[in-house]
């Protein structure tokens, strides 16, 4: 919500205020500022001139010569501009003087005749040319009204002038206004609110048989109040208007419109005018359109309606879309004569379902899809007519029409001070807990020893007492709220499930791999770049109604594309190396169900140190850390996502954890990635079930170990697992581990064969182990080793 101070400043009186003081004030007490800015704050040297004599240009047609009295001289400008006239007051750029986007201007010559200067537009002083009226889109701007010859423009205009711009939360609709932003500055400061004079000195004649208005969906339509005013005169805002509305972000289009976007964004409350005399029999009538009905609105395009869609009709046809906008067919022009002005309260629900229907979102369906005071109406439509009557641009017909099907129950909260002070956190007292609701025009009065408060209309989002408590809470000041620790009477915990989350988190920190958190909306293309295949459930994904867009329109299935992408990112920002992984979920979906959420944890690396075993420690590191033994690591070579060679599944007893390895090449390509990536990606929801919280340890051995060391040739297709476990098998209870550390093939190695060595423990509980009794079990696993695997000692 943009905010003009000069605007504000009508209602509360906050002259004696620091600007920046202001702001930071109410964002304490809850209105978020977005940013500030200023009006030309780099405009210099620009006056207001008047245009004395206009020649044609000797040397070109589409130029003229203008002679401008800018007051203290008059001075010779070359223009191409072609809607000024002789006894135009203009903005007037002098030599060395700084326009918009810091052009600087300097006397010269064009086409041989010399210019001391230039006209300027709107644009030229600094306005956003979506906002600019259509009159001066690609011309000078012309000043209506007297100003003194030669003084700045800013000064001439009011151009120094702070805008803030407010970020409004949904629950504050009645915020989306001036006066909505009055009311919290004057209550903020505790000072007076001056509210819009609604006085009509003027009015004739009576509304009566000069319109009728049906509400035939009083369950959609909750008021409806219509004044008529004839003698219409079309023509350009006075340029203070005209400001205003530029200044809060809209575009002036005539007196009438401008008038109801005036009052629009000053009470909150939308606002259309038909013409009358376009208006069939008179009549209005609120109804649900018909089905697959075609409307064209304002702005000439035609818009399929459905029956939930409720619409503006008269007698014949439909002449607009409640709550968004008006129809083509009943638009004011240069040629109306008498106008109706509709000032009508929507079921909030049914706006914001038909606007995103429609896929058209306008400044009237902003505001009614958060919800309107049913009580404004009969005060808005009042402030029309006294605007229209103050410009002069019609004359207004006494009396209106108010259709009231539904009324607007006044609402009253109990409240307590104690709970207020208890939630607080501060000892406040009754009457200054009273003074503080009042500054918000919230009521309190006492009932059988109970404070009752009333709540003003315009606030919707006021309903139980604990809303009460944020707005005494807000108007105290939070910063007057001494700290204090909270008091209960039991302390929460973490969940098993939880613990083992943090425990898996402080293990990978442990081993240098950083959390990353990645969106949960993707792009069904992501599943492309890392080769899933066509028939693969992955490709089964859930699909969002209303996406931003591709990039974002489905569920995940992976959290692989996920991390290769972030990856990737750091490579391409010159990061050497990186360890990520993520513990989130994916996205499998049921029929006519919520889709299964399934937690996964995806570990991810490059750079020039990482490699496979660099990523098979670090999810190690994080088995062990759970307490998870008996891991084993299986070759896979169908997996399309990895390198067929290097990926293998982490398997425990008969459950796949996961797989492990490095990404295929041509997915390092798809995402545009020059180094080797290395990917783990398990399944956390198993490794929530088998971890062991309850890890017993055991005492440093009394006894020493006896190490032996042995080498053995075998197969290529032999695996280390399985030699281990025919080692462990036969170890019998005095083996305490065995390890491989070491794996070679070269010229002394047949082919097809490799040499791999382990280093051997054995240790006993009770005594000091014998050479004797180690080499007998040491033959015996060399023996079975022959025998199982046709293994060769070395």
């Amino acid at each position: 919500m943009r905010v003009p101070i000069q605007w504000l400043e009508d209602y509360v009186n906050i002259d004696h205020i620091d600007q920046k003081e202001l702001i930071e004030k109410l964002v304490l007490t809850g209105s978020n500022n977005e940013g500030t800015e200023k009006v030309c704050e780099d405009i210099s040297n620009v006056v207001v001139g008047k245009i004395e004599k206009i020649t044609s240009h000797p040397n070109a047609d589409k130029l003229c010569i203008c002679s401008v009295n800018v007051g203290d001289e008059t001075i010779q400008i070359v223009t191409g501009a072609t809607n000024i006239s002789e006894g135009d007051c203009i903005p007037v750029a002098k030599h060395g003087a700084i326009i918009a986007d810091g052009v600087k201007i300097r006397k010269g010559k064009l086409r041989g005749e010399p210019s001391n200067g230039m006209l300027c537009s709107l644009e030229e002083l600094g306005y956003d040319k979506a906002n600019i009226p259509k009159e001066f889109d690609d011309g000078i701007l012309i000043l209506n009204g007297d100003y003194e010859l030669g003084m700045s423009i800013q000064e001439a205009l009011r151009l120094n002038e702070t805008i803030i711009d407010f970020e409004i939360t949904p629950n504050r609709p009645d915020c989306l206004s001036m006066i909505g932003m009055a009311r919290e500055t004057a209550a903020t400061y505790n000072l007076d609110l001056n509210y819009p004079s609604l006085e009509l000195k003027n009015e004739t004649g009576h509304i009566e048989g000069m319109a009728k208005v049906v509400i035939e969906a009083p369950d959609l339509c909750k008021r409806y109040v219509a004044r008529v005013v004839k003698d219409i005169k079309i023509e350009s805002s006075p340029m203070w208007m005209q400001l205003r509305l530029m200044h809060a972000g809209m575009r002036p289009i005539n007196n009438i419109v401008d008038i109801t976007n005036y009052v629009m964004l000053e009470y909150g409350q939308p606002i259309h005018a038909y013409d009358l005399d376009s208006v069939s029999d008179q009549t209005i009538i609120v109804k649900r359109a018909e089905e697959g009905e075609v409307a064209v609105t304002l702005d000439d395009k035609e818009r399929k309606l459905s029956s939930e869609t409720l619409v503006i009709a008269d007698s014949k046809r439909t002449i607009g879309i409640a709550g968004i906008m008006g129809g083509g067919n009943t638009e004011i022009s240069n040629e109306t004569q008498n106008i109706l002005i509709e000032v009508a309260t929507f079921d909030k629900s049914n706006i914001r379902k038909s606007s995103k229907e429609l896929g058209h979102r306008t400044e009237a369906s902003s505001r009614f899809e958060k919800g309107v005071s049913a009580e404004l109406p009969p005060i808005v439509v009042d402030r029309v007519c006294n605007l229209i009557e103050t410009l002069k641009a019609g004359t207004v017909v006494s009396g209106m029409i108010d259709v009231y099907p539904t009324h607007q129950e006044e609402v009253k909260i109990p409240y307590r001070v104690s709970r207020i002070c208890d939630v607080i956190g501060s000892d406040i007292s009754e009457e200054e807990v009273i003074a503080l609701l009042e500054r918000l025009e919230i009521k309190t009065t006492r009932e059988d020893n109970q404070l009752i408060a009333t709540i003003p209309h315009f606030r919707l989002d006021l309903e139980k007492e604990i809303d009460l408590v944020e707005e005494v809470a807000r108007l105290y000041g939070y910063d007057k709220i001494k700290m204090t620790l909270p008091q209960f009477n039991s302390w929460g915990a973490r969940t098993n499930a939880q613990n083992i989350e943090e425990k898996t988190k402080f293990e990978l920190l442990a081993s240098g791999v950083d959390e990353i958190l990645s969106y949960s909306f993707v792009s069904p293309r992501d599943l492309d770049k890392i080769q899933c295949p066509e028939d693969s459930y992955l490709r089964n994904q859930v699909r969002l109604i209303n996406p931003l867009g591709e990039e974002y329109s489905v569920m995940r299935t992976s959290l692989i594309p996920n991390v290769l992408e972030v990856l990737a990112r750091n490579s391409n920002r010159k990061c050497p190396g990186a360890r990520i992984f993520e513990i989130g979920n994916i996205f499998l979906p049921r029929e006519n169900e919520l889709p299964i959420e399934k937690k996964v944890l995806t570990i991810g690396c490059y750079g020039d140190h990482e490699d496979f075993f660099t990523l098979k420690g670090i999810a190690e590191n994080v088995f062990a850390g759970l307490g998870i033994s008996g891991v084993r690591y299986e070759k896979e070579k169908q997996h399309p996502t990895y390198h067929p060679g290097r990926c293998a599944n982490v398997v425990w007893n008969d459950h796949i954890l996961g797989t492990i390895g490095e990404i295929h090449p041509n997915v390092c390509e798809n995402f545009e990635m020059d180094s080797r990536m290395y990917v783990a990606d398990l399944d956390f929801n198993i490794l929530l079930q088998i971890a062991r919280q309850d890890q017993k340890f055991t005492p440093i051995p009394k006894f020493p170990a006896i190490e032996r060391d042995i080498a053995v040739l075998v197969k290529d297709e032999i695996t280390s697992h399985e030699i281990e476990q025919v080692v462990k098998k036969h170890g019998g209870g005095l083996l305490e581990s065995v390890k491989m550390f070491d794996l070679y093939k070269g010229k002394q190695i047949p082919e097809g064969y490799k040499s791999v060595a382990y280093e051997l423990i054995f240790r006993a509980e009770d005594r000091t182990l014998v050479d004797d009794e180690v080499n007998t079990i040491f033959d015996k696993v060399l023996k079975e080793l022959e025998t199982e695997l046709e293994a060769q000692l070395r």
